[in-house]
């Protein structure tokens, strides 16, 4: 019988037994002590870290809600697109799916290649906005670790037409449709809407396999319709688009408003931008002048001079102001009439033969601080109000700053900055019961409560006078249209150059109203240095202001308000308001600047 081996004999002292077995048990008691704070203490903080490696937060992009004319016409339209996207580190692409999926994605192999061979990169977008049939191409390359998220693009049907008034969209970090011009950036708290989200679960290549249950639905954007008449739009942009380009011009603009409710019906510039494309790109061609560009008025100022002296009781509609050799002199300036006629105008006569000296000898009559005050009544120094991006104020010094000479200049349109948007506004006065009202680029179901500027009475007298301005004798005949009573006024002024002083450039421009018996619209028209011979506000605005209210009127079915001609001796006479028999030349409104 073989002997134990003699390791099987020793034994342990007893004190070293009862170490392994404390150690043993100090191990134990450890693990259960650190169990039991993990399940207590960091329970939550232990569950969220699990949650992050299974769970991810998908977002629900909100639709961006439309935008659309007075009558449901759509100017700005979402469709929907797809993004891809793809984690470079868990993506499997064979080499020659590298080739492939560039194609696809029609994006150059090289800048795609860098892109996910950056190892350091957890998540890259690969392409935005992909069409339905390119999404396709994608998906049926089969490759593992691309991601597919619904996404926008924003259309504009009506293109260049409403570039500058609707303007455009773009991406802002992880959001693709922010407003970032024209009326898109205005509305964007309406329009854009707030993204939802859906928890899903992933696996551990971080593919989507199932969802959580949680989903916090998107809101979508509201819908908004504007005050614009895609019709009467499209009009504007035509014949201004036409007048520029005949007239071998810098640009244009033109403003449309409705005289009841002081909406913009049409609002254009030229040149203009398709917000479709990347033109948008350009500050120079996405700006929207006919909002943010000042110019000073010149002759278009007259009427509020005329209103002005008939509300202070100074003058009446027939009170004769000598006008001597049509120069006026205030120290060392010498200020003229283009035209001079006669020594002695009436104020309509003033406002009709464009009379520089009758209008300053008329506001020299009224204190500095209530011209000051008129002006601003009137609306101008002050924004608009429509929230349109950049609008402008206008420039109108403080009267404690105006000299004589300054206040002289200010009462034919010199010396004060206004956008054509004021402009058209302050003729509202005239055209309505002498009121001002807000002006509205949404479309507007109420009634607008106004500032009363001048009485019903002297807003009547005015507007007779700018009848006179397109009948015979008047300085834009051009304005005049068949059937309608037309009340305007022409301005032809100087620009100034940028290092201060008159240039050798003009903008014509003229604003008027119609029917003149019961106005409708409120139309202005402005052409930025005409070249192609013409310069005069009568001769280069004034037809466009005819063309576009002519066909205004009778697409709004708005009824004539002058008879049908009356024949004798088998020739046609056609009755008419009595004008004020004077000749006066086509220029007669434009200013000289102080020398």
């Amino acid at each position: 019988m073989s002997q134990p081996h003699p390791a099987l004999a020793l034994r342990l002292k007893p004190w070293r037994a009862g170490v392994i077995l404390s150690l043993f048990g100090l191990a134990l008691g450890g693990m259960v002590v650190r169990a039991a704070w993990l399940a207590s203490v960091q329970n939550d903080f232990l569950q969220a870290q699990s949650d992050q490696r299974v769970q991810t937060a998908l977002e629900l992009p909100a639709h961006r809600g439309k935008i659309v004319d007075r009558r449901g016409a759509p100017l700005a339209v979402s469709v929907p697109m797809t993004s891809v996207s793809a984690n470079p580190r868990q993506l499997e692409l064979k080499p020659e799916q590298m080739a492939q999926l560039a194609d696809a994605l029609e994006v150059p192999q090289p800048k795609l290649q860098k892109q996910l061979t950056d190892a350091n990169r957890g998540f890259v977008y690969l392409r935005h906005q992909l069409t339905e049939e390119q999404t396709e191409r994608v998906r049926a390359l089969r490759i593992r670790g691309l991601s597919f998220e619904t996404d926008f693009r924003r259309y504009y049907p009506a293109g260049e037409e409403t570039g500058h008034l609707v303007g455009f969209t773009g991406r802002d970090g992880e959001r693709n449709d922010v407003g970032r011009a024209g009326v898109e950036r205005t509305f964007d708290r309406q329009l854009g809407g707030v993204n939802g989200q859906r928890v899903a679960l992933r696996d551990s290549k971080g593919r989507i396999v199932d969802d959580a249950g949680e989903t916090l639905p998107p809101q979508h954007g509201r819908d908004l319709a504007l005050a614009i008449d895609r019709d009467l739009q499209y009009l504007a942009y035509r014949e201004l688009k036409s007048a520029v380009l005949a007239n071998k011009a810098k640009g244009g603009g033109i403003v449309m408003l409705d005289v009841r409710s002081g909406e913009v019906v049409a609002m254009a510039n030229f040149p203009s931008y398709n917000p479709n494309n990347d033109e948008r790109a350009d500050p120079e061609h996405t700006r929207n002048r006919a909002v943010i560009d000042l110019y000073e008025p010149g002759s278009t100022m007259k009427p509020v001079t005329a209103a002005m002296a008939l509300e202070e009781g100074i003058v009446k509609p027939d009170t004769e102001i000598d006008v001597g050799d049509g120069t006026f002199t205030i120290g060392k300036h010498t200020l003229k009439d283009t035209h001079h006629d006669s020594r002695f105008l009436t104020v309509s006569q003033v406002i009709q033969q464009s009379s520089n000296v009758g209008s300053i000898k008329m506001a020299l009559q009224v204190p500095r601080e209530r011209h000051w005050e008129y002006l601003r009544q009137f609306g101008f120094g002050t924004p608009p109000g429509t929230g349109f991006p950049g609008e402008a104020s206008g420039l109108l010094r403080p009267w404690k700053n105006w000299q004589p000479v300054d206040q002289a200049v200010m009462s034919y349109g010199n010396g004060v900055a206004v956008s054509l948007l004021q402009m058209a506004r302050a003729y509202l006065v005239f055209a309505r019961n002498g009121d001002l009202i807000p002006v509205s680029l949404a479309r507007n179901d109420g009634t607008p409560e106004g500032v009363q500027v001048v009485s019903s009475r002297t807003a009547r007298q005015v507007r007779d006078m700018l009848e006179l301005v397109t009948q015979k004798g008047g300085t834009a005949t051009g304005a005049a249209i068949k059937g309608y009573r037309v009340a305007g006024k022409t301005g032809t002024a100087r620009k100034i150059r940028d290092g201060g002083g008159y240039g050798n450039g003009y903008i014509a421009s003229f604003v008027g109203f119609a029917p003149a018996s019961n106005p409708h619209y409120v139309l202005a028209v402005m052409i930025d240095e005409p070249h192609a011979g013409a310069i005069y506000g009568g001769v280069v605005s004034a037809p466009v202001f005819a063309r576009v209210m002519a066909e205004a009127l009778r697409l709004n079915g708005i009824p004539h308000d002058l008879p049908d001609p009356v024949w004798v001796d088998n020739a046609p006479s056609t009755p008419r308001p009595p004008t004020v028999a004077a000749k006066v030349a086509a220029a007669g409104d434009v200013p000289e600047p102080p020398r």
